[in-house]
């Protein structure tokens, strides 16, 4: 194998690879990079067996072949390079040589074959949908997924077809729970599946650039697939059952508070400073035309503040854990109101984005 490609397009197609291997991992191979060069393109594919990513970019291919080689020394190699053009070769014993003017690199690789296969997909079978829309689904649902390892089917955000011609998307972790649903087909979705949070964190990375542009999206019996451009990202499903989310959203929470998104952001902000680190207790108290929120921690002190509500029910004290106000608040873009809806102290809330009717966020409060 021996090509010359440009650096910047190197750079640009290795950079997707970088989140995907994993350092410490039993299999060795799964912390390299495939390189495979054919008719004049350049193609770099990375996997965990979880989630895999694979680029293509042109170059001049004088000799085709295959190797892998260490992913993250292979970008840093690229990155550092002094010249604009790179030479890649294979030389004996899987080794390779990377040249950039003067620089001269000879890394260590393993054989291609020992690399696993990526799946096939049929291209004409997948969606489109546009990035932005797929982008604020993902943002706006990831940050809720559980984290803990031992709750399996909750780490990852549930997608179905909401039935109105359009997608849902559904992440909870127990304690709180997000759902957006948006017009934009169906992904040929029979039923609902489970993707991981690893997989949409690096397709969220993949849409940041993509603007007003598409994304092909597409399933398989138990994978996702995801083209941008020259990239395609492929994440395999969690197998397990999503609790039935709809048992969780309340009907019947009729206090209602109308609220500035940006004031009640940066006073949670500053509230929070003072609440207990590990649970970020704080207290609401709701009277006319009114909200105080306080923390009080006896190691560290108290604060309270007080802001100018939307208003008219009956006085209400609740707490909540303010990381979970915070997360919320932050993914809503632009200024606007944001709607509370309550029921009493012990029962969950729901938030809302005024004009949204396509997103909804209930949360638990906690004992404080």
């Amino acid at each position: 194998m021996e090509l010359k490609a440009k650096r910047a397009d190197f750079l640009a197609t290795l950079y997707w690879t970088q989140g995907i291997v994993e350092r410490r991992n039993t299999m060795p191979i799964l912390a390299n990079v495939l390189i495979e060069s054919y008719k004049g393109n350049v193609r770099l594919t990375a996997t965990d067996l979880e989630v895999g990513v694979r680029g293509t970019l042109t170059g001049e291919v004088s000799q085709e072949g295959t190797i892998t080689v260490n992913a993250k020394k292979l970008y840093e190699i690229v990155r550092e390079a002094p010249e604009e053009t790179l030479q890649l070769k294979r030389l004996e014993n899987d080794w390779v040589e990377v040249k950039s003017g003067k620089s001269i690199f000879k890394i260590v690789g393993i054989d291609a074959r020992e690399f696993p296969q990526f799946p096939n997909f049929e291209k004409e079978k997948l969606s489109t949908v546009p990035c932005n829309i797929m982008r604020e689904m993902i943002e706006r649902t990831l940050f809720a997924v559980s984290t803990d390892e031992t709750r399996y089917s909750l780490n990852g955000v549930y997608i179905e077809h909401s039935g109105s011609g359009g997608i849902r998307m559904v992440a909870t972790d127990g304690h709180r729970l997000a759902l957006i649903e948006r017009q934009i087909g169906s992904f040929g979705l029979e039923k609902g599946v489970i993707l991981p949070r690893k997989g949409l964190t690096e397709v969220k990375k993949l849409l940041e650039g993509g603007g007003d542009g598409l994304v092909a999206m597409g399933f398989k019996e138990n994978m996702g697939l995801v083209v941008k451009d020259e990239v395609e990202l492929f994440m395999r499903l969690i197998d397990g059952d999503f609790p039935d989310y709809t048992k969780v959203v309340p009907k019947d929470n009729s206090q209602i508070v109308k609220i500035e998104k940006e004031d009640l952001l940066h006073t949670l902000r500053r509230v929070s400073i003072l609440s207990s680190e590990r649970y970020k207790g704080i207290k609401l108290e709701l009277s006319d035309g009114k909200l105080a929120i306080s923390a009080s921690n006896p190691d560290l002190g108290e604060a309270v503040e007080e802001i100018e509500v939307d208003y008219q029910g009956k006085p209400l004290t609740m707490g909540f854990n303010a990381r979970y106000l915070l997360d919320v608040l932050a993914v809503l873009e632009g200024a606007g109101e944001v709607d509370l809806a309550f029921k009493d102290a012990l029962s969950p809330s729901l938030l809302k984005k005024g004009g949204d009717d396509g997103y909804l966020y209930v949360v638990m409060p906690m004992r404080l």
